[in-house]
């Protein structure tokens, strides 16, 4: 099983005018994105708008959260899957809106009543430019298929939402622990960033596990089902996973780009042609959240086409 040659894109300053929309440059960036997400469905991207030693005092910061007391942990909780503390193979938090700093300070309280401004600040920081990044690959995109009107009319309508995992280390080496089953993401855009850990696999066109090397400082870029319907099938969502090995805790940051409640997803009509006939139906997203939420326990083969199954023409 060899690694996955995912396109690996430079998006540091002096290396991209992100700033010079409209040159080509930027064109040229934007044609790559695309192309990255039509072939892989997913890209790495060196981002250095986000410094390394703040990546570093993230983990820093993820291993105290989690090292809190159980019973701390469990009171984050409002009974659903998208805002609360889970426990199963991992641990994770999800935390919708972490890019407003009211919330990001209602979390930070709720974990450490004494107050941990350093947190708090870390959570909104990273999270806020996390996002930022996630903007600028959607331009990328929309730019790329001439279509970026559809920016405010469509895919602009967004939410956010963050989720910080602790994958464990498994109990023996003798061969490779699950840390979490393959899946593919609703939302529009995920950005994930991770301590120095591997374990991600990505399942590739010709069927194929194969394990991603992400280097240090760099960050994965995966389509989500939103955006491939969206897309008209154009972009793909590719299904991956998490399996750990070694003696080493793997620690993840995910920032997930999605519709706002409410929000239709609907292919436009530059993408329908006799090459790409229209594949899927408007839908409301939130809807299509619900469903796919509700067959997460399903066979490996009906959660590989829940997109389809549910929106599918």
């Amino acid at each position: 099983m060899g690694e996955a040659q995912i396109p690996h894109l430079d998006f540091c300053v002096g290396a991209l005018g992100l700033e010079q929309k409209g040159t080509e440059e930027w064109k040229d960036m934007s044609k790559r994105v695309r192309e990255a997400c039509e072939t892989h469905g997913c890209f790495l991207v060196a981002y250095d708008k986000i410094p390394m030693h703040q990546r570093e005092e993230m983990i820093v910061k993820l291993e105290a959260l989690f090292d809190l007391p159980e019973e701390t942990k469990k009171k984050y909780t409002d009974g659903t899957f998208l805002r609360s503390y889970l426990r199963n193979s991992n641990e994770s938090f999800g935390i919708p809106d972490a890019t407003m700093f009211d919330v990001a300070q209602a979390f930070t309280s709720l974990m450490w009543p004494e107050g941990n401004t350093s947190f708090c600040e870390t959570l909104h920081s990273m999270s806020s430019k996390m996002l930022e990044l996630s903007f600028i690959i959607l331009e990328m995109i929309l730019s790329s298929f001439g279509l970026e009107k559809h920016y405010e009319s469509d895919l602009g309508n967004n939410a956010s939402s963050v989720r910080l995992i602790k994958y464990k280390a498994p109990l023996t080496n003798d061969q490779p622990a699950i840390g979490v089953l393959a899946h593919t993401d609703t939302s529009i855009l995920t950005i994930l960033c991770q301590n120095e850990v591997q374990g991600l696999e990505v399942l590739s066109k010709d069927g194929n596990w194969v394990p991603v090397i992400i280097p240090k400082g760099c960050f994965t870029v995966f389509v989500g089902d939103a955006l491939q319907a969206w897309s008209n099938g154009r972009l793909w969502a590719p299904n991956h996973r998490v399996r750990m090995s070694g003696h080493e805790d793997r620690y993840s940051w995910g920032l997930f780009l999605s519709p706002k409640e409410g929000t239709s997803i609907e292919v436009p009509e530059e993408l329908v042609d006799t090459d790409h006939p229209l594949r899927y139906r408007p839908f409301v997203h939130s809807d299509y959240l619900s469903f796919y939420l509700a067959n997460l326990n399903t066979s490996h083969e009906v959660q590989d086409e829940l997109l389809k199954i549910y929106a599918g023409v």
